[in-house]
């Protein structure tokens, strides 16, 4: 049967009972929610309008209300533009990231490729009769893929803690033009975390990967799927976490991914995976036979150096209103910066050093120092704590 143009009854409760139907019902009538969906929802705020005339309307409308904001707030059909220019994408890794060459040209290849795969099937679509339309018609339609004719492979970075994974893969997410969302599977116990509550359960709610959608107003954002090995260490519902992770990234299942809450099959097929982890160990063979594993080393004290100058520096100092003319570092003592207590594979540290030596600066320049303030070998322990490796 086909309730959207299935008129109200009239005789509800009262006017107010029939008001709030009728905003539920055109809230989900304007949606871009596929049909097949919205008939389903529809029958259920018809059911709500029987249960209304029997004076227990409250309860049950708070659960259609929350279900049909949910279908409503996804998404359905909105896809951003990619941009796939290995220059732009290049720029935009180079101005947030020092080094980690083999890193970028990885994934510069992979942007080469869905360049290429995007020129080919807009070729095919330019070849065909002008009826068909312009390029705003949805591929689709066509039989071609979406999220401009391109598809995006699934990443995983692996490497110790504050080597880049993170900020590396908001840089893809900026460079490509897409949304970015991070999703943080450290400790889930439960994966209806990840796949969704029934929505007839107690405290029913959707899934993070739906909620991922919601937040980013796209279907095709970029997905982080941060610290995956780190669900639950129980071996029966790491297996469970595991094999909802291989249905949402292997490309021939995620085209209809269903999501308990919803109960609806959602395409993902558009949406760009990353994955990270600080080792493999817990993860399925099956997962990772679905993966690119992109392997993050430890930085040398080199690039430490060059990336403490280039970019902690400059942004802890915007974050406090100060210019560079207010801080002056001797490059004699950049390594006891770099190394306060020993060897530090990521930048964690270092950016914590960075940031109380110059909130040091802001309390003496406060206090009426001479400007800039000199940091040298001799001056070092008032502004780096002294308990501190060389130091200490």
């Amino acid at each position: 049967m086909d309730y959207i143009n299935t008129p109200l009854p009239q005789d509800i409760v009262s006017d107010e009972n029939v008001s709030d139907i009728l905003l539920l019902k055109n809230k989900l009538v304007n949606s871009n929610a596929p049909i097949d969906l919205k008939n389903e929802v529809l029958s259920n705020i018809e059911r709500l309008e029987r249960i209304a005339k029997k004076g227990v309307y409250s309860s049950e409308y708070e659960n259609v209300s929350k279900y049909v904001d949910c279908v409503t707030n996804i998404p359905w059909g909105v896809l951003s533009r990619d941009n796939l220019d290995i220059k732009n994408a290049k720029e935009i890794m180079d101005s947030t990231h020092y080094g980690m060459d083999s890193i970028k040209n990885a994934i510069l290849d992979y942007l080469a490729s869905m360049q290429l795969e995007s020129r080919q099937n807009l070729n095919q679509y330019v070849a065909m009769p002008s009826t068909i339309g312009s390029l705003s018609e949805k591929p689709e339609m066509l039989g071609l893929p979406k999220s401009n004719f391109a598809k995006s492979p699934v990443f995983l970075f692996v490497g110790l803690q504050g080597v880049g994974k993170t900020s590396v893969a908001k840089s893809i997410a900026q460079a490509m033009g897409r949304k970015f969302v991070r999703i943080s599977l450290g400790a889930i116990g439960d994966v209806r975390t990840l796949r969704g509550t029934p929505r007839y359960a107690v405290d029913p709610e959707p899934g993070q990967i739906i909620k991922a959608l919601m937040r980013s107003g796209t279907m095709n954002p970029v997905i982080l799927l941060d610290e995956i090995e780190k669900a639950s260490g129980n071996a029966g519902l790491l297996n469970d976490v595991m094999a909802a992770l291989l249905e949402i990234l292997d490309p021939e299942q995620n085209v209809a991914f269903r999501d308990h809450y919803l109960d609806f099959p959602v395409d993902l097929s558009n949406v760009s995976f990353i994955c990270t982890a600080n080792n493999l160990g817990g993860l399925s063979a099956a997962l990772l036979d679905r993966v690119e594993v992109i392997r993050f080393t430890s930085y040398t004290d080199e690039e430490k150096t060059v990336i403490a100058k280039r970019y902690i520096l400059p942004r802890v100092l915007r974050g406090l209103n100060l210019s560079e003319e207010f801080i002056r570092i001797d490059d004699t003592i950049w390594p006891m910066i770099i190394r306060p207590v020993g060897f530090d594979a990521g930048i964690r540290q270092l950016e914590r050093n960075i940031a109380g030596m110059v909130r040091a600066v802001a309390r003496d320049v406060v206090e009426g120092a001479t400007l800039p303030v000199m940091i040298n070998a001799d001056n070092l322990k008032r502004y780096l704590p002294q308990d501190q490796g060389p130091l200490s």
